[in-house]
Formats: C-alpha cells, structure tokens, sequence
C-alpha cells in the first residue's frame, strides 16, 4: 500500500511531442540568459548607452552637414533626424550579433555547456534559446533608443500598425543576425577572439549601407553593395513604415531590394535563417560530442 502510494506521488513528465519539448527546452534556456543579463547591470547600462550616444553625436553634429534627397531645403537639420533613426536601429539590430558572438564563446569556454548536456534536453535548445534571449534583449533597447529618438525631433508619422511592422521586421532581423554571430562564436578559439571576430563584420555591414548616409553620394561601385545589403533593405523598410524620409529621389529607378524593401528584408532573413541554423546546430553538436 505504501509503495502505491508513494508512486502515485511522483509527478508524470509533461506529454509533449520532440518539437514541444525543443520549445520548452529552448525558453528555458532564453530565460536563463535574461535572467543572467538583469544580475549585470553593468552590462545592460552600456548596451542602453551606446546607441544613445550615437543618435545624439549623429543628430546634432552630422545632422547639419548632410542633406536628405527628395527632403524639403526648409526641414534641414529635421530631415537628416527623422532619417537618422531607422539607420540608429538598423545598426541597433546588427550590433547585437556581436554579443551572440561573445555569449557563445564564453559559454564553450567555461564550461556552462558541459552542464548543459548532462541535463535531459535537446541540444540545439542552447542555441535556440540564445539567440531568442538575445532578440528578445533588443525591446529595451529600441524602447529606449525611440525615446531618445522622439527628444532630438525623430516622429512616427504612418500610425501605430505600420510601426509595430517596422520594430516587428527590426526584431526578425536581430534574430536572424544573431545566428549569423553564433556560428561565429562556435568557431572561435576563446572569447577574446570572439569579441574581435564578432564586430569586424559588422563595420561595412552598417557603414556601407543607407544607414547614416543616402546612397546618392556614394562611388558607383559601393552604390550597388550598399544597395543589396540586406541592412539597407532594413532601414529603408523602417523609413517607409514610420514614414520618414527615405533619402530617394521620386521618379528615380533604384535595385530591385530598394524598390522593394520590405520583401528583400523578409527574403534575406528567411536565406540566411536556412543557411545558418543547420550549421551552427552541426557545428555545435559536432564542438560538443568530443
């Protein structure tokens, strides 16, 4: 009687199919990466503070020194603001690549990951869920980057539907570039390395895009990189739902991705999500089964 009783005690593991426990497994772990990032607030501070500082050097001390095209002479410094913001959040996003990077390779190197496998959970929850937590991390921060947006002159013109598209398509492209850091992080030796790999692709990814600077005054050659950067896309994207100025001239032809913005930024995601998913989770469990 006894031992019936005892038995009818002990909890029954929750029925969910192998996608639902990958699910499970994976919000866990986002969490558990939240949670780490609310116990350092050192870290939180500065993620919050450099982008700020970024709107406020680029709005007050380029803003008058570069002119919007297809922007009224009057709007002037105004104009350079309102299509500032899109591009502060465009290399917002991207950034955040950098810290998936760093995570991964802290996390191989200190031996959190051995901890992970000793528990009964898929393996690619750990990649899941970093990449989850750090997306999910980039709501604070364009929450705040908005605010400060909104204090130098930048205005959401389009209403509240087409705004929640753009941070919506902001926060896909986080993700998506997030696992495009992940696999950068699982093929570096140590973190050191890791923090040196994870932002050097980055600079042209942002600075040779329509991010700061319309493509109008750039040389030919760097017009058409900049014009199927995937970042472009983004920004441009944003410009149209918050309806900002874009920096292009009406009647002009452009590419394809800037004809097109929404579409290309929703096609580059889905590419490289197909690319880098199954080779990061490869290279992780072929990292982990040593």
């Amino acid at each position: 009687m006894s031992t019936t009783t005892v038995q009818s005690q002990v909890p029954k593991p929750a029925e969910r199919s192998a996608f639902g426990w990958g699910v499970h497994d994976s919000i866990v772990v986002a969490r558990r990466n939240l949670i780490a990032t609310l116990r350092n607030p050192e870290l939180l501070f500065f993620s919050l503070i450099q982008p700020v500082i970024f709107v406020l050097l680029f709005a007050y001390v380029f803003g008058g020194a570069i002119p919007v095209p297809g922007a009224s002479p009057e709007a002037g410094a105004d104009a350079y603001r309102e299509y500032l913001m899109p591009g502060i959040f465009g290399q917002t996003v991207a950034f955040a690549a950098a810290s998936s990077t760093v995570g991964v390779a802290e996390d191989m190197s200190k031996g959190i990951i051995d901890r992970f496998r000793s528990l009964p959970m898929r393996s690619s929850a750990v990649l899941f869920g970093r990449t989850t937590a750090d997306a999910a991390r980039l709501i604070l921060v364009l929450a705040v980057l908005s605010l400060t947006g909104l204090f130098v002159g930048w205005r959401i013109h389009n209403g509240f539907v087409q705004a929640t598209a753009a941070y919506l398509l902001l926060l896909l492209f986080a993700y998506t570039i997030a696992w495009v850091g992940v696999w950068i992080g699982l093929n570096m030796p140590n973190t050191e390395t890791a923090q040196t790999a994870g932002l050097l692709w980055l600079f042209p990814l942002t600075f040779m895009s329509n991010a700061f600077v319309p493509l109008e005054g750039m040389p030919s050659w760097l017009q058409t990189f900049a014009s199927w950067n995937p970042l472009s896309a983004l920004v441009l994207a944003c410009r149209e739902l918050f309806g900002n100025p874009t920096g292009q001239i009406p009647g002009n032809t452009y590419p394809w991705p800037l004809e097109h913005p929404i579409w290309y930024t929703l096609i580059s995601c889905a590419v490289l999500l197909a690319i880098f998913i199954p080779i990061s989770t490869r290279k992780y469990r072929n990292s982990t089964s040593r």
